[in-house]
């Protein structure tokens, strides 16, 4: 599966479980939106408290950020302790007002010490038009 079908398919799922999906609307917007995969590796003794953290910084991000367009956390398969985290915000401003929220800053005080690495890698949408219609599906299929 090439990166941009797992990119897609990475934004269906986080949407499947949201009650309203957000939809970008405007090719402007697309082009400045910042685009991040979150490479972690947490602890094993640490991992159960670390997604349970994690959980409820995604959840609130999402819900309370008018500019998280999606912070979707998954596990590798037989390696639970590596983390990847897609994150997509309308705009840089967007991304830099997510850093100063007090769900964002208490994630990642707690979670601190539960981190062994972190790589943070900065993608770039191959195909950012077909974003909206994806939403657009799964809206219409809830």
């Amino acid at each position: 599966m090439n990166r941009l079908h797992l990119f897609n398919f990475a934004i269906v799922l986080f949407l499947i479980g949201s009650c309203e999906a957000p939809v970008a609307e405007d090719t402007d917007m697309n082009q400045n939106m910042i685009i991040r995969i979150s490479e972690i590796e947490i602890y094993p003794n640490e991992l159960e408290n670390y997604v349970s953290i994690l959980k409820e910084e995604a959840e609130a991000s999402v819900r309370l950020e008018q500019g998280v367009i999606a912070i979707f956390p998954m596990q590798i398969i037989n390696r639970p302790t590596e983390i990847r985290i897609l994150e997509i915000y309308k705009s840089r401003e967007a991304y830099e007002s997510h850093l100063q929220t007090p769900h964002f800053k208490e994630y990642k005080t707690t979670t601190l010490s539960m981190v062994k690495s972190l790589k943070l890698v900065d993608m770039d949408a191959m195909d950012p038009e077909t974003m909206s219609p994806i939403f657009k599906k799964l809206t219409e299929q809830n």
